[in-house]
């Protein structure tokens, strides 16, 4: 006689019972996954807020901060425009500082912006929070691939090199990046880097104020301030800038890089923001400051193209520029990875595993490579930034944080609802104008576009 095989040796009472209990499995997964708790492909709860406050420092001292002073100031002026720098930081600091004491809800903890949304207010606002994180992302990670190229091409210039069209160093840009992505998965594996990346920033910084305010002190010109344009062009170009403002200041990620964070989570979170809306924002806005002041309205959207020191110097501020990128993208580029990590890689399995390695190579291939092909052939993405900034951005930085205080604390005193009611109807509005301004400039400017240009 045979034996019964392992299976056919199972009562079927003991069939049942394993079957009821991968039903309640299945059943609490999808829980799990509905409820968006804590199901990635990341690394959650390891980081101090020290190293994520260096994140937040380094990542928003990144090359973007050369086109500040061009995309900031010289469409306010120094009135408008040191009012709109302190109040839009003021605003972006208290809001950020509100959406991290969220990170739990009703002992639920959220670890994705758009899991919090969806569970407040439905399906609706889950997409809608998602796709415009997504195009935000997106947008900085091609503003990046195309600030790092710049960076390559005025090093090749500088030694006199053939002239290479701006989209070859695009490309050797987006490589690296894709490089850095594979050994440096996750914002938790960034730690020894953001040391190197502190040190980066603040050479580059440091030499950059050097130069800049040697330029100011030494200058023989005449150095004008004055805003350009009738008064509809000077309106909408002003909104474009507090729009360029809100992009310096937020990414609309808090919750994402929250969740990297030991407990106590929420403490943790706002320290790390004190210390990027103290030290932080005194780098990039006094580069920002320092550039207007020292070349006017002349200031270029590139700044290291104004300046007149050494050779050397611009060698040097360039190439940190463009290693430095290199690990600040990957900041604000972690949570589109995060969600195709969790989709489509083996979660049991490591990261790096043999059963890992082959989806991860694709993934960050087929990223990589749409984001450098669009960063080459729109070069001139700065106005579709003011856009995707005016329309997403500021919704995620400002209103949604105090929807979800209105729908989280009811007992809230009346005075303080009239308070976040006053921010949403004050930044709705803020977001129809800035957007107006936007798509006017694009509208405007659309003569000047075409593809792959050298510009």
């Amino acid at each position: 006689m045979s034996h019964p095989s392992p299976l056919t040796s199972y009562t079927s009472n003991d069939i049942s019972i394993s079957r009821r209990t991968q039903t309640n499995i299945h059943a609490l997964k999808m829980e799990i996954e509905h409820k968006g708790a804590l199901v990635t492909a990341h690394t959650i709860d390891h980081d101090s807020w020290k190293q994520v406050g260096l994140l937040l420092v380094t990542g928003y001292n990144c090359g973007y901060i050369l086109s500040f002073s061009n995309l900031m100031l010289v469409p306010l002026g120094w009135t408008w425009g040191i009012f709109s720098l302190i109040v839009v930081a003021v605003f972006t600091a208290y809001s950020s500082w509100l959406l991290a004491g969220f990170h739990f809800v009703n002992g639920q903890r959220f670890i994705r912006y758009r899991d919090l949304m969806g569970s407040l207010f439905g399906q609706e606002m889950f997409y809608l929070t998602w796709v415009s994180q997504i195009l935000i992302l997106l947008i900085i990670n091609m503003g990046f691939i195309l600030l790092g190229g710049k960076a390559l091409k005025e090093i090749n210039a500088e030694f006199g090199g053939t002239s290479l069209r701006l989209q070859y160093f695009i490309i050797i840009t987006g490589v690296a990046y894709f490089v850095f992505s594979i050994l440096v998965p996750t914002i938790s594996s960034m730690g020894k880097w953001l040391i190197i990346s502190t040190v980066l920033t603040f050479t580059y910084i440091v030499i950059l104020l050097a130069v800049v305010i040697k330029d100011g002190l030494n200058s023989n010109r005449v150095i004008r301030y004055g805003i350009r344009g009738n008064n509809a062009s000077k309106m909408f170009n002003g909104f474009c800038a507090i729009s360029a403002i809100v992009a310096c200041n937020a990414a609309g990620i808090i919750p994402e890089i929250q969740s990297t964070l030991r407990m106590p989570a929420v403490e943790n979170m706002r320290k790390a923001l004190h210390l990027q809306f103290s030290v932080g924002l005194v780098f990039y806005y006094g580069v920002s400051i320092a550039g207007y002041w020292s070349y006017g309205s002349a200031v270029s959207e590139y700044l290291p193209e104004n300046i007149t020191g050494p050779t050397w110097a611009k060698v040097l501020i360039n190439s940190v520029v463009f290693t430095q990128s290199i690990i600040s993208q990957h900041a604000f580029i972690a949570p589109v990875h995060e969600a195709l990590d969790t989709k489509f890689l083996i979660l049991d399995k490591g990261i790096h595993s043999r059963e890992n390695i082959i989806r991860l190579l694709c993934l960050r291939a087929l990223l990589f490579t749409l984001n450098t092909l669009v960063a080459a052939a729109l070069p001139f993405m700065g106005d579709f930034v003011n856009l995707l900034g005016s329309f997403l951005l500021i919704p995620l930085t400002f209103v949604f944080p105090s929807m979800i205080f209105i729908k989280v604390k009811r007992e809230a005193a009346k005075i303080v609802k009239v308070w976040h009611w006053a921010i949403i109807v004050l930044f709705s509005l803020l977001t129809v104008l800035t957007t107006v301004a936007a798509v006017r400039l694009i509208v405007n400017n659309i003569a000047e576009y075409y593809i792959f240009a050298d510009t």
